[in-house]
């Protein structure tokens, strides 16, 4: 396949209007860091004199740049901006979107989850491309960091799903492990403990569908958010699971889990690989079934990374940061592996050395 060709820099000339300083100072902000923040996230240069802007850089990078600066100019008309609405506005305008776009990899359908509340739009082609997989497969895999909105969307596409009458019940549910806390010191029984970890779902849809009618749903059991273990023994029709830190799952929870959907049934299976809370020694299930259901038909599965943080702008760079730590221990872990492994060889030859010579 043939690659791409490298786009020619460009320059071209913007005039935002009205020409208002007070709007075009909360544009650029302090010292120019929202300027700053889109010049580093798209790789462009921006220069301005007033209202008029000077964007220099590849065609489809400017395009985009100059999309970005028109949105947050209408935005500060309502409001001060801040720089997370530029972070997250850069989540939807990012530069793999619209390079994308222009090859035609991309898509151009606008995805939007309807629930009782609130219309949700997906921020970003990969968060677009999460939602669309849900709906077009009966199991699906969000892989990824904390951050992603893997969780927040798959209850977004559960509840648009119990609102349209696709499903009679949703269940949210996560394995009882936890990070570095123990669960046997906490009061009540295991549905009790585990509560204060799924207060994320119940956040969730409290936004999407109220904190009565929620109450509700639950006491009827139209909603149900349980630990894992009281999966086991049953086979959930017409149901809309999620399974939340599916990464503590052993691989026996995990078939245990994809095991129970029956007729009817969405499942969602969230998880980071790289936050595995189980014991030392025990492989995680959805580490296993990535790769065990990895040319099974009928599975989506949707790889979230750094770029995709929708939280505050230092959440993507810690992520990174740990990404780029992490590798660097395992290649100085592999480095001393082969070490020991070279001072062991040369030890047994040794041996050998003298065995021979003694005979």
């Amino acid at each position: 396949m043939s690659q791409p060709t490298p786009q020619a820099n460009r320059i071209i000339t913007l005039s935002l209007e009205p020409n208002d300083p007070q709007r075009l100072a909360s544009l650029c902000g302090q010292q120019d860091e929202h300027l700053k923040l889109i010049e580093s996230r798209l790789d462009v240069t921006l220069r301005n004199r007033g209202n008029v802007f000077q964007l220099a850089g590849p065609a489809n990078r400017i395009k985009a740049a100059a999309n970005v600066l028109e949105h947050l100019y209408r935005e500060t008309a309502a409001s001060e901006l801040e720089a997370d609405t530029v972070h997250l506005f850069l989540q939807e305008s990012g530069l793999e979107a619209l390079e994308e776009e222009e090859d035609g990899s991309g898509s151009s359908d606008e995805v939007i989850m309807r629930t009782p509340r609130t219309m949700i739009k997906p921020r970003g082609l990969n968060q677009q491309r999460y939602v669309s997989s849900i709906r077009e497969h009966d199991i699906n895999f969000g892989i990824g960091p904390a951050g992603t909105g893997k969780t927040y969307l798959a209850v977004a596409a559960a509840v648009e799903a119990l609102n349209q009458q696709e499903v009679r019940r949703i269940l949210l549910v996560r394995p009882a492990v936890e990070a570095g806390e123990k669960l046997g010191f906490l009061p009540g029984d295991l549905a009790q403990k585990i509560d204060p970890y799924l207060r994320p779902l119940y956040d969730a849809l409290y936004e999407m569908i109220g904190f009565e009618q929620v109450a509700k749903l639950i006491e009827r059991q139209v909603i149900e958010i349980a630990p894992l273990a009281y999966m086991r023994g049953r086979t959930l029709n017409n149901s809309y699971i999620i399974l939340d830190e599916s990464q503590n799952t052993t691989p026996e929870q995990m078939k245990m889990f994809l095991t129970r959907i029956g007729f009817g049934s969405t499942a969602v299976i969230t998880g980071d690989v790289t936050q595995v809370d189980l014991p030392k020694g025990q492989r995680s299930g959805l580490i296993q079934v990535l790769d065990v259901l990895k040319d099974t038909q009928g599975i989506g599965v949707t790889h979230f990374a750094a770029k995709d943080v929708v939280r505050h702008p230092l959440v993507q760079r810690i992520i990174e940061a740990y990404d780029m730590f992490e590798s660097q221990q395992e290649v100085e872990e592999r480095a001393r592996r082969e070490v020991r492994q070279q001072e062991r060889d040369a030890r047994m030859q040794a041996r050998e050395g003298a065995w021979d010579s003694s005979r």
